[in-house]
């Protein structure tokens, strides 16, 4: 097959170009997803996320919830036996769902603004802090005792920590959202 060049979709080489990783790399041996802390809460596991773009099933991956559920917290990473940096292809994601117009329902959207709350007020995810701030987001459309049944099983499983703990760095990270905010004008 010589002089036949195969073409990428536009949208694999603009992923491929935000993450600077190739997603052919994922074998789905389900690490990532086995020690994702917002598993729970996903419908779809993160490596599915990677299969539809293997698969190019762009506009599912797009359309996912799970993108906006990502805690960008490296666990995935971290686990990977092929080091491939799948936080980094959940932003490369949120991104484009954002320029494509696909904007998550307002309940998800109210999530990854709560688990942001989270960052800036403790340098790190505080879950308790989380679910709470969420469910008072929320409180108009009274879910907040929806989840309640996954509270303790949460806990058992060491999931759900008690009390937040705040991490070294946390005035950097007040800085780095104070200067977004500044930019932004928002919040």
């Amino acid at each position: 097959m010589s002089g036949h060049h195969s073409h990428k979709d536009p949208l694999l080489e603009e992923i491929e170009h935000l993450t600077s990783q190739n997603t052919s790399v994922c074998y789905q041996c389900g690490k990532c997803s086995a020690g994702c802390p917002i598993r729970d809460f996903a419908e779809e596991s993160p490596n599915k996320i990677i299969r539809y773009i293997q698969l190019g099933l762009y506009e599912k991956a797009l359309k996912s919830k799970t993108i906006w559920l990502c805690a960008s917290c490296q666990t995935c990473t971290t686990r990977c036996p092929q080091k491939y940096d799948l936080a980094r292809l959940m932003d490369a994601l949120r991104q484009l769902a954002i320029k494509k117009g696909y904007k998550p329902d307002r309940a998800v959207y109210k999530f990854h603004k709560a688990f942001l709350k989270q960052i800036k007020d403790h340098g790190r995810s505080y879950e308790l802090g989380l679910v709470r701030d969420y469910k008072l987001s929320n409180i108009a459309s009274l879910t907040l005792f929806q989840d309640m049944d996954v509270a303790p099983t949460m806990l058992l499983k060491g999931k759900l920590g008690i009390l937040p703990h705040n991490i070294k760095g946390k005035k950097a990270i007040e800085k780095m959202f104070k200067k977004y905010y500044d930019k932004k004008g928002d919040e």
